[in-house]
């Protein structure tokens, strides 16, 4: 393993320096607001992208690597960016703006970064020699160079083509997933000093192998959720706290045989269980949409074939409440512990589609929701070869070897995709509230970049902590669950304290009840438990208002202010949780017999 690890620093030992920059119009880094991605400014940054692949593979895992007939629709991309071999970068790049593209997701494989096998044929001679990693260092100076924002995607572990059972199902499929977080801490370091990679797209299509699903939540090495979310700190803290994490839903589970379980849970989890990272505004989740696939429906045809419904089989209202229930509710229910962007960072359709076909219906529906939406984006994909377009026809740009060139400005997509790329809000993007989930369910879950740095406040225990500026506002019964918010005002701290007995209880709020409450001038931004019972609570002095305070009950029922605000933080057990301009200064529980010493009350207390 450490000499796997070692190969691609011994190989390239250096940061390529971004090319002098274009000015783009918006200022890097990148975060978000709510459902929107804004940049420096706060403006509004809407993805509007397409996928530049071919550095990640296109050959089909069996007969010649080196044989055209042996890649993906006969397109041999030469384990470099598709169309390297018949035009030049600067040609490309200047393409995906005239068609009004502002990003780029770049795939790579993790094999690339080990792959020291010369490149050759490309059109730019200066290209040939180089390894693939050094030629996709080219690619990205000269996107961004030219003003465009890239995003890296881990888009397979091998270099071949993507996404059956293939290898390359899972993050960790054909390597650990220690190798896989030192790949990607590599990469993010090599572009850090770049501030025009605005993210990191952590995996691309979490699937089934052959015997066994991926999982969101369940504990396990196939648990993408829990995968996710620890790359996506270690980004953050250890590589480039400027970057976006984006992460994808599970692309597919189950066996698709008609009478078995199987689906493409996509987003659906994110309702109940939602990543909140160590630094807040950096989280933006996708999903992949094509007509040939359904929600139930792998895409296969013949083996692996079912009866589902595919989305274009779908009427247009039919396909609408799809999207949404699977994927587009994160962005389009506001004030919830999982609302973030969604960027649908692959769709596409065969621009050989015939007039009236289920194809270009499926085509106009679909981009009419992305325009209905205001979604963020990412076509599938950006080049193809001219001569083949009668085998392989998605591409938004063609060109040969001999010099031909042909977009999709001169087919059928044209129309909806200017609308699409034209489309959308712009401006200022005021700040909203943050509300974020608490999950120790199966181990310390700390989303605080201070308390990480901090020594362990209760050994032994499952520690939960609000990110840095939040403030803890709700709690499960049951489950251990919590809801942090930044709602009416940040809560800035730097000193904290483990609070285990009742010290500081100045008026028995809880009468019975054993409690844990904070000194004046602090409040909860945490807690711990042992199994199910709480072991302590952490308060931090903030200046907190420490006047009268009333007692939420929820040992026997929901007791939460009017809307839920924060959504369904713990799907299945009692909440207690705070007025929006409350804090959490103490907790109650028992430990009388039947009780299982989990929360029982809050104590709010108004906010100053």
């Amino acid at each position: 393993m450490l000499k796997a690890l070692l190969i691609p620093l011994l190989l390239t030992a250096f940061t390529p320096a971004p090319a002098a920059a274009a000015d783009p119009g918006w200022a890097a880094p990148l975060s978000t607001r709510g459902r929107y991605i804004v940049d420096a400014n706060g403006d509004r940054f809407k993805l509007r992208s397409a996928n530049w692949h071919g550095a990640s593979g296109t050959w089909n895992g069996s007969g010649d690597v080196n044989n055209d007939a042996d890649h993906h629709s006969g397109e041999n991309s030469r384990r470099i960016p598709m169309g390297l071999d018949r035009a030049s970068i600067s040609t490309i790049v200047a393409s995906f703006q005239d068609i009004g593209i502002n990003s780029v997701r770049l795939p790579f494989s993790d094999e690339m970064l080990r792959d020291a096998t010369p490149v050759t044929g490309a059109f730019d001679a200066g290209l040939n020699g180089l390894t693939p990693l050094q030629v996709y260092d080219r690619v990205v100076a000269a996107l961004t160079g030219a003003g465009l924002a890239v995003i890296l995607n881990n888009h397979t572990n091998t270099t071949k083509w993507c996404c059956g059972v293939d290898g390359n199902e899972r993050w960790n499929t054909a390597q650990t997933t220690a190798e896989w977080e030192e790949n990607w801490l590599f990469m993010v370091r090599r572009y850090r000093d770049n501030p025009r990679v605005v993210g990191a797209d952590l995996y691309n299509e979490v699937r089934r192998n052959v015997l066994d699903d991926p999982n969101w939540g369940g504990g396990d090495d196939h648990d993408w959720f829990a995968a996710s979310q620890h790359l996506g700190d270690r980004i953050l803290r250890e590589a480039n706290p400027n970057l976006l994490i984006i992460v994808e839903g599970i692309n597919w589970t189950g066996i698709p045989v008609d009478g078995f379980a199987h689906g493409r849970p996509t987003l659906t989890p994110v309702r109940t269980l939602s990543h909140t990272l160590v630094t807040s505004g950096k989280l933006v989740y996708s999903a992949h949409f094509y007509d040939y696939t359904g929600p139930n429906h792998s895409g296969a045809t013949g083996i692996g074939e079912t009866s589902d419904p595919r989305y274009r089989d779908m009427s247009r209202d039919e396909l609408f409440n799809v999207l949404n229930r699977d994927a587009f509710f994160v962005s389009g229910e506001a004030g919830q512990h999982f609302t973030a962007p969604v960027w649908i960072s692959e769709f596409g359709v065969d621009a050989g589609s015939a007039p009236g076909s289920l194809q270009r219906q499926w085509f106009a529906n679909f981009t009419d929701y992305l325009i209905q939406t205001d979604a963020d984006f990412a076509y599938w994909p950006a080049v193809g070869w001219l001569e083949n377009r009668g085998v392989n026809n998605w591409a938004l740009l063609f060109w040969d070897r001999s010099g031909g060139f042909d977009s999709v400005r001169s087919d059928w997509r044209y129309d909806a995709w200017n609308r699409l790329v034209t489309s959308g809000k712009s401006g200022y993007v005021a700040p909203v509230a943050r509300w974020s989930m608490l999950s120790p369910d199966r181990g310390d879950f700390i989303a605080s970049s201070l308390l990480r740095d901090r020594p362990d406040w209760d050994s032994g225990a499952r520690k939960a902590a609000c990110p840095d500026g939040q403030r803890l506002i709700g709690l499960a019964h049951k489950g251990n669950r919590g809801l942090c918010t930044d709602t009416s005002g940040a809560a800035v701290w730097t000193s904290y304290q483990s609070v285990t007995d009742e010290r500081y209880v100045t008026t028995d709020w809880a009468s019975g009840y054993t409690k844990f409450q904070c000194p004046a001038g602090s409040l909860l931004v945490g807690y711990a438990v042992r199994g199910a019972a709480m072991s302590s609570a952490l308060c931090a002095a903030t200046g907190a208002f420490a006047g009268a305070g009333r007692t939420v009950w929820f040992d026997r029922g929901d007791n939460r202010p009017a809307g839920n605000p924060g959504g369904e933080f713990a799907t299945g057990n009692y909440k207690g949780q705070c007025a929006n301009d409350e804090y959490v200064a103490g907790i109650a529980w028992t430990g009388r017999i039947g009780s299982s010493r989990t929360p029982d009350a809050l104590y709010c207390r108004r906010l100053a």
